[in-house]
């Protein structure tokens, strides 16, 4: 590694690490001190990060992960620097806990020792506005598959050229539905790998955008009136240590196995107590409402895509493409804790071989509350605090989580939805101040 850094001439490094939000946090060093941070570590206070650890633990290190190193392109001047995702250990040398990854890590061995290997591809939107004193001014009044903008095409092209720069191979970039949005998807690839690439994915979009005093978002629902930015996650189980896809079955209507169908039983089931994960913030859920193709309802389907998953047709000849799509995460999600949570419901319906309902191809969203009882269809939960209460009563998530973690979620995130309570909005005084 240190033969690699002096071949690239590198001079600083960048130790990068997720909090427990899923903000990206660094500590950069000067090459000098790599040796030691690879050989012992690098420490720092750990009770200064969300999640991590209290007060009379705040002695922890990190640790870079060697296969993430890539230089970060627009760090050229003054020296170059590279990059690492570092995992986080205690001052004992154990790993952390409370560490996102390590989660993430943890999930992926359960299902390893049950057989299977966890592959994933999620799509991530965004929204890209002027850096002005309004905030919201977007770039364009493109839509989809638009490239009304010159500047947007060109930051478009430099994120997808800086990307490749850290190993990640763009499929597609383009315009999203809503004017200035955006959407970026990379190849399909394992679990922790994917996570790594949707936090440098987001760490890249943002720093790109400052080189053209543009402000990037993805907050799940920036504007009223349009589309939100969504993180759809396309997720399949793969024989471990092999190319075979276990939820293709070429005799079934769908082409899925009876192993994907106990797995999308298991998110179904488990998709209240892990939607404050996948959608964390008040403004998630104001996304998640009918009209903008957001899914609302807990159904699953083939050819409608407003269904919570939604299973993507394939090239037949392709069985590795075998998938489906949870639809309802956004990228505001801590992309280790997200995928964790996944697949942890998902291996639930596995073990305990559950059955999904029917498929519901049709459009329901004109049907009331009862006809979506007499349909015995569910609904998704409609605020933050709500999902809280869920995840609150959750088994797997707190078994998942452990205990220190999920009640700091919980508090944290109890905390964010009393305080958003507590707002006087301008659309409250424009709507009563003078009516009463």
């Amino acid at each position: 590694m240190l033969a690699k850094v002096q071949e690239d001439g590198i001079e600083f490094v960048s130790l990068q690490f997720s909090d427990l939000l899923g903000v990206v946090k660094e500590v950069v060093i000067p090459i000098e001190s790599l040796e030691s941070a690879l050989e012992n570590g690098l420490w720092f206070d750990g009770s200064s990060i969300e999640g991590f650890a209290r007060i009379q633990e705040s002695d922890m290190f990190l640790k870079p992960d060697v296969s993430t190193y890539a230089v970060i392109p627009w760090l050229n001047q003054n020296g170059k620097t590279a990059r690492f995702i570092c995992d986080i250990y205690n001052a004992n040398g154990e790993p952390c806990q409370t560490d996102p990854r390590y989660i993430l890590k943890n999930a992926i061995k359960e299902a390893k020792e049950l057989g299977y290997d966890f592959y994933v591809g999620p799509e991530m939107e965004f929204y890209l506005f002027r850096d002005d004193e309004k905030r919201t001014n977007v770039l364009d009044q493109g839509s989809y598959f638009d490239f009304t903008s010159y500047e947007g095409y060109h930051i478009l092209k430099e994120i997808i050229t800086a990307l490749k720069n850290f190993g990640i191979d763009v499929e597609t970039g383009h315009h999203e539905v809503g004017n200035g949005q955006y959407e970026i998807d990379f190849r399909y690839g394992d679990a922790l790998t994917t996570a790594d690439r949707v936090l440098t994915l987001k760490y890249t979009v943002k720093k790109i955008a400052q080189k053209y005093n543009v402000r990037a978002t993805f907050m799940a629902k920036p504007l009223h009136g349009t589309a939100g930015s969504g993180m759809h996650t396309h997720q399949s189980l793969f024989k471990a240590g092999s190319s075979e896809n276990l939820f293709y079955d070429e005799n079934n209507h769908y082409h899925l196995s009876t192993l994907a169908y106990h797995y999308i039983a298991g998110l179904m089931k488990h998709i209240k107590a892990i939607s404050a994960i996948l959608c964390p913030t008040v403004n998630s859920y104001k996304r998640l409402v009918t009209g903008f193709e957001a899914p609302v309802y807990i159904t699953w389907a083939a050819a409608n895509r407003t269904a919570l998953i939604r299973i993507p047709k394939w090239f037949h000849l392709k069985k590795s493409s075998a998938r489906l799509e949870l639809r309802c995460p956004d990228p505001t999600c801590n992309p280790y804790l997200a995928l964790a949570v996944m697949l942890k419901a998902g291996l639930d319906g596995i073990k305990n071989q559950w059955q999904p309902p029917k498929p519901v191809e049709e459009n329901i969203y004109k049907l009331d509350q009862e006809g979506l009882r007499l349909k015995s269809i569910d609904v998704l939960p409609s605020t933050l605090n709500e999902a809280l209460s869920y995840m609150r009563n959750s088994k797997l998530v707190r078994e998942l989580l452990g205990e220190q973690l999920f009640e700091r979620y919980l508090d944290l995130k109890t905390c964010e939805s009393t305080e958003y309570k507590q707002q006087v909005t301008p659309w409250e005084i424009q709507r009563y101040i003078d009516l009463f």
